[in-house]
């Protein structure tokens, strides 16, 4: 699952993840995470930090309180230094934007395979 508000990224994003086999979720807004995530049972997240309704810590609290996501791999990008404060939180691993799309689908299968 793919949770940012910028179109340009999640679509080269989306079409790079797809190429590698991967099924993508989109969601836009961080109040909508719990929901999607629910019917779509993603087997990781990626999420953008600063979203237009909230932050990524936010959404992560929120995934990591619900048992189904307690320990669904979570992976956070932004270009602020807010690494130390999204794993606290509960992320796996950080990405500074920008960032090499090329790697996510190594970066997510390793997740995902843990």
């Amino acid at each position: 699952m793919i949770v940012d508000d910028e179109r340009t990224t999640v679509s080269l994003l989306t079409t790079l993840l797809e190429m590698d086999g991967f099924d993508v979720v989109v969601v836009p807004k961080g109040s909508q995470v719990l929901k999607k995530a629910r019917k779509t049972k993603p087997d990781v997240f990626l999420i953008d930090y600063h979203l237009a309704d909230m932050e990524g810590t936010e959404v992560i609290k929120a995934l990591r309180a619900d048992k189904q996501f307690a320990k669904t791999p979570i992976v956070v990008a932004s270009g602020l230094d807010v690494e130390e404060e999204c794993r606290r939180a509960g992320a796996a691993e950080f990405l500074i934007k920008p960032f090499d799309p090329g790697g996510l689908a190594g970066l997510f299968k390793r997740l995902i395979c843990r």
